[in-house]
């Protein structure tokens, strides 16, 4: 069953309406961007996360220490690396790990060979931060390309393409930041309504 990821989680109401409603991982964002939080911020927000669902923490080019530090303090369970980390880095670094690669073309996706982490997370290029666009790129560019178990999925998703995306891709999981938002603030009943989507996909 394809998992879910509400990336980008800063309120509290906004963590325990995706843990009602059946999310499987949270992302707090430490990078660069209009939602970033403080180390203490996502330490309080992880109250509220039950221990099944992964605490996901973004980071770009952030320092060893920097990431060490911040897994332990908050707890996470895995470091997404959204900027220029290398695999060497990355094994450096030695946590559980996602690498995050933008796509344009093809030649982005081969680029999956080059990472061992635990999963690869394929999205737009970001346009004011490193990250994601919120737009959809062409998902014919990972389908059959990628094996479905390290794969996740982000770009422009939403409660309306949401299924479509998993028939073509079958991704392991799906990460929605944007789509679930209102005059750039998460939505509560958008959250709901993306996660029952998936649900529903797979049922």
């Amino acid at each position: 069953m394809t998992k879910v990821k509400i990336c980008g989680l800063m309120e509290p109401e906004h963590v325990i309406a995706a843990v009602e409603a059946g999310v499987d991982a949270v992302g707090f964002v430490f990078a660069p961007s209009r939602r970033r939080v403080a180390i203490a911020q996502a330490k309080e927000l992880a109250r509220f996360v039950p221990d099944h669902v992964m605490k996901i923490g973004v980071f770009v080019n952030a320092t060893q220490e920097e990431l060490g530090s911040t897994f332990q303090d908050v707890p996470l369970d895995y470091i997404q690396y959204h900027g220029d980390e290398t695999e060497e880095f990355i094994k450096k670094v030695g946590l559980p790990s996602i690498k995050v690669l933008s796509v344009r073309g093809s030649e982005d996706v081969a680029k999956v060979s080059n990472y061992e982490t635990e999963y690869v997370l394929f999205d737009t290029p970001g346009v004011e931060f490193k990250g994601g666009s919120g737009k959809v790129f062409d998902w014919s560019l990972v389908e059959q390309n990628v094996p479905t178990d390290r794969l996740i999925l982000a770009g422009g998703l939403n409660a309306q393409n949401v299924k479509e995306a998993i028939r073509q891709v079958r991704p392991y999981m799906v990460d929605v930041s944007s789509g679930v938002e209102i005059d750039r603030k998460k939505d509560p009943t958008l959250i709901r309504e993306f996660i029952r989507a998936v649900k529903e996909e797979e049922s």
